[in-house]
């Protein structure tokens, strides 16, 4: 499994796996937008060799930063401010010196360093190097303005020797492994469901404590409420007896029982309402109650839970929404109704046994065969709702992939795919829901069968009873009339069976949140927090596994000491670990074995909250909130920034240009996950994210990864600034990044490789750093 939005892969891992389905699709037209944007210099040149027999013989059209990777290209289009500035092939635009293109290729050192080049060829096996390569460092990832590389691809062929595509296996034996390892989930599953059918409505009825008054007063309405069918039972009886008077007597005893049934009519109208208020206000205020305490509690989760599937957005949310409002079935319905029906039945056999308590005996007996098919169904929905319930959270992934994915799946043509995915996962459950229809359909048929019966028999015992001058007419039909109607009123309620088995699974998904303890609680106080922070950070023989893929050794031993108030560099290939160093950190797992020391202290010892106050991290891929421009950006603060320090920051950040050119500035919505902005956009935004906490340590994992090459110096001088006597980490795969970093540590294989600083490392023969550079300028 690669996780929800493929999480439980690295960004050059999920990169991959996209060209593979795009290869497969074997398509007459192929669009690359940064398709190796996220991959390593190795990976890169692999995967661009694979792209580029693709492109044979297809119209190809490439949007790329990084010029190294289209300039095979048989049209290059140089776009600026929504206008076409040049075209032609790479030979004629670097003609022109003054070019745009030309400026663009110089600016990301495409043309080269000869006496780096020169260190290279020295230090790197001749054998290892292409012989046809130019040798320019394309190690950055971004370019300027937004290229637009079309390419009709002819049967020219390639100038580079060619490569076996034996990728890294890292990503597929993930997958597979991950897969292998359901069936223990699938056990854990199983007994997640078992233990739900002991969770008590004890607990329930804690949670709705503070509402005790209101259900105090809607359930003296609902016995209230109870009573009337019994009560309408006797004035019925009372009435029909009433017809059997003298004509004069009659006219008077049917204006009585007229304003008796009159009076029943108030009574109704004035308590039915008053009880549904009382038990809305109830049940409203405790859903209000359990999806606050629920969210709170899923917030504070630690992050390897979320890398379950069973706790994939779509199930947290369906939980929150629909678990949530299903559990005021038990406070509103429920409740109500088993007052309403307790109340009923006290009340049908107080009324019968004083009427005539030999016959009520006789009918008690028989009244069961009118209850029991209500029950029926009752007992066939236990199973059924649990099943249902897991099946529709995943159908609710389903659905909430599609839509977050919907350009993708568009784009594949796989709206019928996904749409019979969704109605895979809803099949079960509908065709347990027919079957449980008929049987249900058949008691209910049953039922109505035995009540007629039932006072067929009834009539016969009565009239058997006044032939022997054991009861009297008026006698027979009270009992009959309220133990008749108490019975029907009692199943009645057997109606809502399925919604209390639905709440009742709800209530034990809720309480399985609610009960669980985080094993990384970042709401606990417990701990210490430091007077003055260094930076100084210490990974001390790290051993680490993600818990979704606990047959995967990510680090072994891994040991790596980065000083207060330096730039450390991490790389290495996609999936060596270097975007996992930063998660360690920030501690959003925990190691196996080894610790990781803040200034000397485990970091295990400090209030989690405090530690990550400390820390501006700014991903690979930036997530921006479906809010304001003003309200993403003042999210590092919790919405507490100036205005001045809000624009400050998206200065510093090279944003506040294009910010102020929208319509709506700094109030424009940025849509969901950002999806109305560029990805250099939502890169700054992040960036002007942490830049306005002022963090002590500086946690950039490929922070410059989606900006053109002007904007990349612009952020990357003002990175420079904040990076200042801060403590900070890089992720990179591109040179231009990381050169001039105090440490470049290299990960290999679990552990640190190499470490130092660039020329250190070019230096050192037949080196993995050396390798990867010398890699890096091959790709193009």
């Amino acid at each position: 499994m690669v996780g929800e939005r493929g999480t439980q892969l690295s960004g050059g891992q999920k990169q991959r796996l996209a060209i593979a389905r795009a290869i497969l699709k074997n398509p007459k037209i192929l669009l690359l937008d940064e398709a190796t944007s996220a991959l390593d210099a190795e990976s890169e040149q692999i995967v661009q060799e694979a792209l580029e027999k693709v492109m044979e013989k297809r119209t190809s059209v490439v949007v790329a930063h990084r010029l190294t990777t289209i300039r095979n290209a048989d049209l290059i289009a140089v776009l600026h401010a929504g206008k076409l500035l040049e075209q032609g092939n790479h030979d004629k635009l670097m003609q022109d010196p003054n070019g745009a293109y030309s400026q663009l290729m110089q600016m990301q050192g495409g043309m080269g360093s000869y006496e780096d080049d020169n260190m290279i060829m020295k230090n790197m096996d001749p054998d290892k190097v292409n012989t046809t390569m130019n040798l320019d460092y394309n190690m950055t990832r971004s370019s300027s303005q937004q290229l637009s590389a079309m390419k009709q691809s002819t049967s020219h062929g390639s100038s580079r020797h060619s490569f076996t595509l034996s990728y890294p296996g890292r990503g597929t034996t993930d997958i597979h492994e991950a897969a292998t390892g359901d069936e223990d989930k699938e056990k854990d599953d199983e007994q997640s469901l078992k233990n739900r059918n002991k969770v008590p409505i004890r607990r329930l009825a804690e949670l709705n404590k503070p509402e005790f008054p209101y259900v105090l007063l809607g359930s003296l309405a609902a016995i209230i409420h109870g009573l009337l069918m019994p009560l309408f039972g006797l004035l019925l009886s009372e009435a029909i007896k009433s017809f059997f008077n003298p004509p004069h007597k009659l006219r008077n005893e049917s204006r009585f029982w007229g304003l008796m049934f009159f009076g029943l009519g108030v009574v109704t109208f004035l308590v039915v309402p008053f009880e549904n208020y009382l038990f809305g206000v109830a049940g409203g205020k405790l859903i209000e109650r359990i999806r606050s305490l629920t969210f709170k509690k899923v917030v504070h989760q630690e992050i390897s839970w979320f890398d379950d599937p069973a706790n994939s957005s779509g199930a947290v949310g369906a939980r929150l929404s629909t678990d949530a409002s299903t559990v005021r079935t038990l406070v509103g319905d429920a409740l109500a109704l088993t007052v309403q029906s307790t109340a009923t039945a006290l009340g049908g056999l107080v009324i019968a046994f004083t009427a005539n308590w030999i016959l009520a005996i006789i009918i008690l007996f028989v009244l069961p065969l009118i209850c029991v098919p209500g029950f029926l169904p009752a007992k066939l929905y236990e199973g059924y709702s649990a099943d249902a319930k897991v099946m529709y959270e995943e159908a609710s992934q389903i659905a909430n992939d599609a839509v977050g994915s919907i350009r993708t799946v568009t784009s594949f043509c796989a709206e019928e795919k996904v749409m019979d995915m969704y109605l895979k996962k809803c099949e079960g459950p509908m065709m347990k829901g027919v079957k449980i229809g008929i049987v249900s359909g058949a008691s209910l048929g049953f039922g109505s069968f035995t009540l007629y019966c039932t006072i067929g028999f009834c009539f016969f015992i009565g009239s058997v009873l006044i032939e022997h001058r054991l009861a009297t007419f008026g006698q027979v039909f009270k009992v009959f009339f309220a133990l008749t109607f108490a019975a029907v009123g009692v199943t009645q309620s057997t109606g809502i069976a399925p919604n209390v088995n639905k709440a009742k699974d709800s209530i034990a998904s809720i309480f399985d949140i609610l009960d669980r303890k985080s094993k990384i609680n970042s709401s606990s106080d417990v701990g210490t927090t430091l007077a003055f922070v260094r930076g100084d950070i210490e990974l001390k023989h790290v051993s680490f596994r993600y818990p979704t893929r606990p047959d995967v050794q990510i680090f072994k031993d891994l040991c790596l000491t980065i000083p207060s108030g330096k730039t450390v560099a991490l790389v290495g290939e996609s999936g060596s670990g270097k975007s996992t160093v930063i998660s360690l950190i920030e501690r959003f797992y925990d190691p196996e074995s080894g610790e990781i020391q803040l200034d000397g202290v485990e970091i295990k010892q400090l209030i989690l909250s405090w530690l990550r106050q400390q820390m501006g991290l700014v991903s690979q891929e930036p997530v921006l909130f479906n809010e304001t421009i003003r309200d993403n950006i003042a999210y590092s603060r919790q919405g507490k920034a100036t205005e001045g320090e809000i624009i400050q920051a998206a200065k510093s950040a090279n944003a506040h240009n294009f910010i102020s050119s929208l319509p709506q500035g700094f109030d424009t919505p940025v849509g969901e996950r950002g999806i109305q902005l560029s990805g250099g956009q939502k890169q700054r935004i992040a960036i002007a994210r942490a830049i306005l906490k002022d963090p002590k340590i500086l946690l950039l994992d490929e922070a410059t990864s989606a900006l053109d090459a002007e904007s990349e110096r612009i952020v990357q001088e003002a990175l420079d600034r904040i990076m200042v006597n801060r403590t900070t980490v890089v992720v990179a795969h591109r040179l231009t990044t990381i050169r001039g970093a105090d440490i470049i540590a290299v990960v290999k294989n679990g552990v640190i490789a190499e470490k130092g600083r660039h020329d250190d490392l070019m230096n050192i023969e037949d080196g993995v750093y050396a390798s990867l550079v010398a890699l890096s300028m091959t790709s193009a």
